[in-house]
């Protein structure tokens, strides 16, 4: 896709233009789970990930089988409308679909700032009515939650779905607690929380301060923490068993089998009372 323009991009005034000079975080996941939709620049910034993280690709895998985990559990809790933030490139099992196959009314809308995710977003969703595309940025949460899309299909008056899958280590400690807590403010009771997060736990310093610096240089530098440190992320949610785990252990199922356990991610879903 070098020197070529995304869906969309030519004719949509409203989807910002990309920047090829550094990687994004985006292309780089999409590039992690073996999409095509990525540039020079982010491969060759995943191949100095791998590096320091050989198992780059089976990590994204795997918290992509916690994505669909977690959003089934939502589901089946009587969730019906959902705020991915971060969503990344559409890929297979997007959480529309999951959501849906339980409750076929599910509304989901999607957000991210990344221009190739919009066009791709919204050539996708285009002919469905219950999923939305939102071009915000979740450093500014109420860009999400005034986005008019957002407006248009999620209900706060009734619980929220929202996810926040491999995004929240990209938040600074001082960001961590307006994020949050704005985000949380926003949600009507019985409203959950799902989120994934790297850990330092069991790694090696060498390999995180590499990962580290390999994300220094995209717009959105990264954020290692441990398990206590990932927890208050959660703060203002009651943990739904097993709580805060590594994603191996949070409720594995035998019909949607995840890749072999990294370790490297934490993960939980969260209920606000």
């Amino acid at each position: 896709m070098d020197g070529g323009i995304p869906i969309g991009q030519q004719s949509d005034p409203t989807i910002p233009q990309i920047d090829v000079s550094r990687p994004s975080v985006a292309r780089m996941y999409d590039y992690y789970l073996g999409g095509k939709d990525n540039y020079r620049v982010d491969r060759e910034a995943v191949d100095r990930v791998a590096e320091a993280m050989p198992e780059i690709r089976q990590l994204a895998q795997e918290n992509r089988a916690f994505l669909r985990r977690a959003v089934r559990y939502m589901a089946r809790q009587g969730i019906r409308q959902f705020i991915d933030i971060g969503s990344g490139l559409p890929t297979v099992g997007n959480t529309h679909e999951i959501a849906q196959e339980i409750n076929p009314d599910a509304r989901v809308v999607y957000v991210d700032n990344d221009p190739v995710v919009l066009a791709h977003g919204r050539a996708l969703l285009a002919a469905d009515d219950n999923t939305a595309v939102a071009t915000a940025d979740m450093h500014s949460p109420d860009q999400v939650l005034e986005h008019p899309q957002t407006l248009k299909l999620i209900d706060f008056n009734e619980p929220v779905g929202v996810l926040m899958i491999a995004m929240v280590h990209f938040l600074t400690v001082e960001e961590r607690s307006a994020v949050m807590s704005r985000l949380r403010d926003a949600l009507a009771p019985g409203s959950h929380l799902t989120a994934t997060h790297v850990t330092t736990d069991g790694k090696a310093a060498e390999a995180v301060a590499q990962i580290e610096a390999v994300y220094a240089t995209t717009p959105t530098p990264i954020y290692f923490r441990d398990r206590a440190e990932i927890g208050h992320f959660f703060d203002g949610f009651d943990l739904v068993d097993p709580g805060l785990v590594t994603l191996d252990v949070w409720r594995p199922d035998p019909e949607d089998p995840a890749p072999d356990a990294t370790g490297w991610l934490y993960g939980a879903v969260g209920r606000k009372g």
